[in-house]
């Protein structure tokens, strides 16, 4: 069988073990992990190996807000590199935004997938060009030519929502995609969407120059997490000079001057030289044949905790597609369970709590969700897990919450970083964190510690015991945790 990456064409019917449709982060990392395990494989895709992360979204995105905290966190210390909020004078800062964008590009490797492709190649995985389209169980028709397997697995991502605002359509809007794939750095912009993508690119362009202003129809920022966080993400972007415009809804979109004006549900409407609608993400689902399956073409995938779509062991989904998380690290983990169900626990290594030592494909490896970890990559960073307070009453759960102002750890202090907060919820019944919520320097990294907290549901006495080292933003969970376990034990 070849393993050359090929264009749709021919008429012969491909046979493997498994088929993969789509071949973005999940995709990619369970086609290797399958090969791996001596299966043979192929993936279907259409656009780039890897898919949108490593080349318009995730890793671009990081290395440009890089530069831009970089810069605001040398002129807080009175060292300068340009003159931050300058960037349309020509000048050092204009300079600093070429010199952004060129390291974006390398980042993202031009957003020129060969080598990831090459990688497929090289590791036995047949790699297949064009779009796929489901023609039944195990079928995937692209171009002329028929695979099929004993396994297909979807994973076909997700695609920016565009609101049906009178005039966006007509206009010439950008997406994430568009603009970490542009090195114009526009005079003025406004963002429509206060979500993670909505608040990195507005800080991203503020710090660079750009007058920003961010329109959301709730009224907060990441309105699903933590109020006292959430109103600190407002505030650090509010001090960047970004304008917000919390609970208003964007009307209509339509020329002024050179650039456009967005009319607002109420008060004055908001002008910018471009417009960047961030307003989420949906399944990539339509058009790939899903009816053929007995599913609503269109629609998100449900899966079991196996990663199986509708119960069928010859059916799995991984990524974006299934609606649970959208995160590459989601993508992956569902890559080792899906990976530990086809093939054997030893090609998912540590795949779900069901997997165990010396689990096979029968005894099946379960995803589980509690502590998938949600992170903001603004300055300071915003990093969740778990449920909030909210969400954990809603379930049913008797909670206890404590916080801590991050400003009072001695690192803090050190490095004259005085903004953010920590926010635990515990289950009163049970003594175990359900939750955990902080914004602060750092706190994308000290989340891991309440994340192995929710996942391995370690009792309050032992956290509250957790030495940490000193000084570090990490201390911050010792007072809210002594306060938790006290509670807890009286």
């Amino acid at each position: 069988m070849s393993t050359a990456a090929r264009p749709a064409g021919g008429t012969a019917a491909d046979r493997y073990d498994v088929v993969i449709l789509g071949a973005g982060s999940g995709g990619e990392r369970l086609a290797g992990l399958l090969a791996e395990a001596g299966r043979s494989v192929a993936v279907i895709e259409e656009a780039r190996v890897g898919g949108e992360c490593p080349y318009v979204a995730c890793m671009p995105s990081k290395a440009m807000l890089r530069g831009a905290h970089l810069r605001a966190d040398l002129a807080n210390h009175g060292l300068r590199v340009g003159a931050v909020g300058a960037a349309h004078d020509g000048g050092s800062d204009a300079r600093a935004w070429a010199a952004a964008v060129a390291w974006r590009d390398q980042v993202a490797e031009n957003r020129d997938d060969s080598s990831a492709a090459a990688s497929l190649v090289e590791a036995g995985i047949t790699l297949v060009r064009g779009h796929g389209r489901v023609e039944g169980p195990g079928r995937v028709k692209v171009g002329s030519r028929m695979l099929s397997a004993d396994h297909l697995v979807l994973a076909t991502g997700s695609e920016a929502v565009i609101p049906p605002i009178e005039g966006l359509a007509d206009s010439d809007f950008w997406t994430s995609e568009t603009a970490l794939s542009s090195a114009e750095l526009p005079e003025s912009l406004v963002v429509l969407g206060g979500g993670p993508i909505g608040c990195e690119l507005a800080q991203l362009y503020a710090r660079y120059g750009a007058r920003v202003t961010l329109v959301e129809s709730s009224d907060r920022l990441v309105a699903k997490e933590e109020p006292a966080v959430s109103g600190a993400l407002a505030g650090a972007l509010a001090a960047d000079g970004v304008e917000l415009r919390l609970g208003h809804q964007a009307r209509s979109v339509k020329a002024w001057g050179e650039g456009h004006q967005v009319s607002l549900d109420r008060g004055p409407a908001v002008r910018g030289a471009r417009v960047l609608v961030a307003t989420g993400m949906r399944p990539r689902t339509a058009g790939i044949g899903l009816d053929t399956l007995g599913l609503v073409d269109g629609e998100p995938l449900e899966t079991d905790d196996r990663c199986r779509v509708g119960g069928r062991s010859d059916l799995w989904a991984v990524g974006d597609v299934t609606g649970v998380a959208p995160y590459t690290h989601t993508a992956n983990y569902q890559a080792k369970v899906v990976a530990a169900n086809i093939a054997g626990a030893g090609a998912g290594a540590g795949a779900g709590a069901g997997a165990g030592a010396g689990a096979g494909a029968g005894a099946g490896a379960a995803a589980d969700y509690r502590a998938i970890p949600r992170c903001v990559f603004t300055d300071p960073p915003l990093a969740s897990v778990g449920l909030s307070a909210q969400a954990a009453r809603a379930a049913g759960v008797r909670i206890r919450v404590e916080t801590m102002d991050v400003g009072e750890t001695a690192r803090a202090s050190s490095e004259g970083r005085r903004t953010g907060v920590l926010v635990l919820v515990a289950d009163a019944d049970r003594g175990v964190l359900v939750g955990a919520s902080a914004i602060g320097p750092s706190a994308d990294e000290w989340i891991g510690e309440a994340v192995v907290a929710i996942r391995a549901e370690v009792p309050l006495s032992v956290l509250s015991d957790v030495v940490h080292p000193f000084p570090t933003f990490s201390e911050a969970y010792e007072p809210a945790l002594a306060r938790l376990a006290s509670s807890r034990s009286g």
